[in-house]
């Protein structure tokens, strides 16, 4: 039986995927998911959502959006994990060679994703490079005390892990999936980016971005428990920083299909004295 062209065609590969983690934001899902559409559209995309255990209605307005919007994808955890490990979940079944994240509060603000994006490929380009473009919230709508708590963790970030970015706590920003995937994953990771994307060779960018107050719901992090897992993570972090890896960008190399067998061999050894003149190069991570 022949197949038409149709039937063996391939679907088009996801340009992007937008992660984000939620636990209980009943009320601030579909709206940001709307955003997000239309930031998106026109693009090959999708919108990943994992729901952390929630015990108000997130369940039900995820489903409900989900049934009216095809380019979202839903998860939920049993149990409950963490923004880090929601993150990470979403990231394991991410189709785009693009990572885009954002927080589930409708803190930040959907129609700044091109401009990181563009960011990212200015910084990096098509090829060997990877990186990370990472918001800078120019007019945070948090409480005083959240802000004095931003700038301390800000100083310790500086002082004891080299870290200058200037909000490393911003949940916004894009990163190559291949990078993301590469970066080691512990609790509150999510916090530590900038520094572990530096870690593993990718560029990290800061990109001006809004910042608007939470309308629903309330925030998960107390100020005090946030400070005090920080100090256990900052150590945790020095520890795989001075344990990073030193092996730079990784190449493929490819030699030209013109030798017979017999010097097959002969071919591949002289390509491999003379890496970087006769053979080109694919990168492949960094």
């Amino acid at each position: 039986m022949t197949r038409t062209k149709a039937a063996t065609a391939k679907p088009a590969a996801i340009e992007i995927s937008v992660l984000v983690p939620v636990m209980n934001e009943a009320g601030n899902i579909r709206p940001l998911i709307e955003e997000i559409s239309t930031t998106l559209s026109g693009r090959r995309f999708e919108i990943i959502y994992v729901d952390d255990a929630s015990t108000d209605e997130s369940p039900d307005e995820l489903a409900s959006c989900a049934a009216d919007i095809p380019e979202l994808r839903v998860l939920r955890h049993q149990t409950r994990a963490g923004q880090s490990a929601a993150i990470r979940s979403a990231l394991l079944v991410a189709r785009g060679d693009l990572i885009g994240v954002l927080d589930g509060d409708g803190q930040n603000v959907p129609s700044d994703l091109p401009a990181l994006e563009a960011a990212l490929r200015a910084e990096t380009g098509d090829g060997d490079v990877v990186g990370m473009a990472a918001g800078i919230r120019a007019r945070r709508q948090d409480s005083a005390m959240r802000l004095l708590a931003s700038r301390g963790a800000r100083w310790i970030r500086r002082s004891l892990l080299a870290d200058t970015h200037p909000d490393s706590g911003c949940g916004i920003k894009i990163l190559h999936r291949s990078l993301f995937l590469q970066l080691p994953f512990f609790n509150h990771m999510h916090r530590f980016m900038p520094s572990l994307v530096r870690r593993h060779g990718g560029v990290v960018v800061g990109v001006a971005v809004a910042h608007r107050p939470r309308l629903r719901g309330t925030s998960k992090y107390r100020i005090l428990d946030r400070l005090l897992v920080g100090i256990s993570d900052v150590i945790g972090v020095i520890w795989l920083l001075r344990r990073a890896p030193r092996q730079g960008i990784v190449t493929e190399v490819t030699v030209g299909k013109t030798a017979t067998v017999k010097t097959a061999t002969k071919t591949a050894t002289k390509a491999g004295k003379k890496t970087g003149k006769k053979a080109s190069n694919r990168g492949v991570g960094a």
